[in-house]
């Protein structure tokens, strides 16, 4: 039979505090073992799982974006970079320091 010595310890002054090891002792000897090494090789598996099926996952995953929300056309791209570009440089122009600069910006602006 095994034998459980508890320590208290006097702490400041805050009362007895069991020994740690003394704790563990006792809250060990009521937990079942062979549930807990279930649970944990369990959860191992569903996660070696998901890593060696990640890519398919995220595949799957994009599919039901894109699905949900189409991929935009090159052309509406293309019209919505022009559209920032052109708020960009717009206030650039508002943020100038003066008319030369603004109309450099403008040169700049028809450049591109």
């Amino acid at each position: 039979m095994l034998r459980c010595t508890i320590v208290c310890i006097t702490f400041l002054g805050y009362g007895n505090i069991l020994s740690t090891s003394a704790t563990l002792l006792q809250t060990a000897a009521g937990v079942p073992v062979f549930p807990l090494v279930r649970a944990a090789l369990g959860l191992a598996a569903i996660g070696g799982l998901l890593m060696f099926f990640k890519p398919l996952l995220v595949g799957i995953l994009k599919a039901m974006v894109l699905v949900v929300r189409p991929r935009l056309t090159k052309e509406q791209r293309d019209a919505r970079r022009i559209l920032r570009d052109g708020r960009m440089v717009q206030r650039m122009i508002n943020a100038s320091h003066g008319p030369s600069h603004a109309a450099e910006l403008r040169a700049m602006a028809s450049r591109t």
